[in-house]
């Protein structure tokens, strides 16, 4: 037999390979370290220094940072500009508006809307429209319009004439104007949303009572906020008895269906009332209804955040409630109230479409959204007449807008989230 044992080489030992580690090992430990030595003078902060973006960020102040969280809610932002621009227009109804609101055109009772047309006969004119012809139809005992396709009628824009029916207005009825951005062709009409069973143009009414819903929304709102904020403020204050007290208040108030208890107090108001006590009235009745929300959000808010030591450290320092909570305690969730408040405003404005279309709330001469759709309430109107129905839309999309930039107000009201 062969001793293979001999012929196996000095490698494949264990012993071999454990003194061949150990002979590297000690040459690299003989072996002097490398230093790497950075000769520019020393800074301490380059450890923390930040670039100008993170800078930006991490030294803004809370409402910088919300404003920084509100800009990536692209459709918040988009609502946000449509709401600012139509609360800007409400200002100055009158000149965009083709026609005195109130206007009766007599010859065009329930008149379809009038289509705009930019070519005639081929040669572009530029935006126009054509007259109507009027026709009464013995058999159904209704007018019945059809284009005069014979001449255009060029629309004008920017015009201070009075020469055509329905041009004159009062200002905010005071100074008489005639200024329009656009007005019909001299002698001609313009009815872009149609007329309704007076003749009036359903456009210019739309933009009228475009002021006075929207105002109602928005005194409505003033008013449930400064009542949330001081009942839900004392009573998350003080606490104790003081608290609860205003909860059985709160709660009884919450217990009566919200449109049935509009329609009963709008319907106490007496009718010998003028429009603007009307107005004034039924803004009344939105806002103090719609504060128990609001005053129960603050009320939660102060319980937790009186006890913080910012709070208590400015008690020790002798404030009075009323600093602590208005200087202190509000300010460090005001993002959250003014979130609260803008999903508000929609409830507002559809309260006051609903009881004014129920005919409970405002009245005319107030041209309101909801006075307006008071007109649809006929079944068989509508089926004929189905542009009568457009004040629906402003009054959709003004709450979409509402909801959408309250959303975006609420993510952007935690920006730390």
């Amino acid at each position: 037999m062969v001793d293979t044992t001999q012929s196996q080489p000095d490698a494949a030992r264990p012993g071999a390979s454990q003194t061949a580690s150990e002979a590297s090992e000690t040459t690299r430990a003989s072996e002097p370290l490398k230093h790497y030595v950075n000769k520019g003078p020393f800074d301490p902060n380059a450890a923390v220094t930040l670039t100008p973006e993170q800078e930006e960020y991490y030294l803004a102040s809370q409402w910088v940072l919300m404003w920084m969280k509100f800009k990536r809610h692209k459709l918040a932002v988009i609502s946000g500009v449509y709401l600012v621009l139509v609360y800007l227009s409400i200002a100055i109804s009158e000149i965009l508006a083709p026609y005195n609101f109130s206007h009766r055109h007599t010859d065009f009772l329930y008149a379809p809307p009038q289509e705009v047309y930019w070519f005639h006969e081929g040669s572009f004119v530029g935006p126009f429209v054509y007259d109507y012809e009027v026709t009464l139809n013995m058999e159904f005992l209704r007018s019945e319009y059809t284009e005069d396709r014979s001449e255009p009628r060029p629309l004008r824009f920017f015009c201070t004439t009075s020469d055509y029916a329905g041009s004159d207005y009062k200002f905010w009825g005071v100074w008489d104007a005639n200024f329009r951005i656009v007005c019909p062709a001299q002698n001609s009409h313009f009815f872009y949303l149609g007329t309704d069973r007076l003749g009036r143009d359903i456009q210019s009414r739309i933009i009228q009572g475009a002021r006075i819903s929207l105002t109602v929304g928005l005194v409505g709102v003033i008013i449930s906020f400064v009542l949330g904020m001081v009942i839900g403020g004392v009573a998350g204050y003080y606490g104790g008895w003081v608290d609860s007290i205003v909860q059985r208040v709160i709660e009884v108030i919450r217990s009566f269906p919200a449109l049935p208890l509009w329609m009963a107090l709008s319907a106490a108001m007496p009718v010998t009332w003028s429009p603007i006590l009307v107005f004034m009235g039924i803004t009344v009745i939105l806002g103090l209804l719609d504060w128990p929300g609001l005053a129960r959000a603050v009320r939660s808010k102060l319980l937790a955040l009186r006890e913080e030591d910012f709070a208590v450290a400015a008690q020790l320092m002798g404030a009075k409630p009323k600093r602590i909570i208005g200087r202190h305690l509000m300010p460090s969730f005001m993002s959250h109230l003014i979130a609260s408040a803008t999903l508000a405003i929609p409830s507002m404005i559809l309260g006051e479409t609903a009881l004014s279309f129920l005919g409970l709330g405002l009245r005319p001469p107030i041209t309101s959204w909801g006075v307006l759709l008071n007109e649809a309430q006929n079944f068989n109107a509508v089926a004929l007449y189905p542009w009568l129905l457009y004040p629906a839309i402003p009054v959709i999309m003004v709450v979409l807008a509402f909801q959408f930039l309250g959303d975006g107000l609420r993510d952007a009201a935690d920006p730390y989230k």
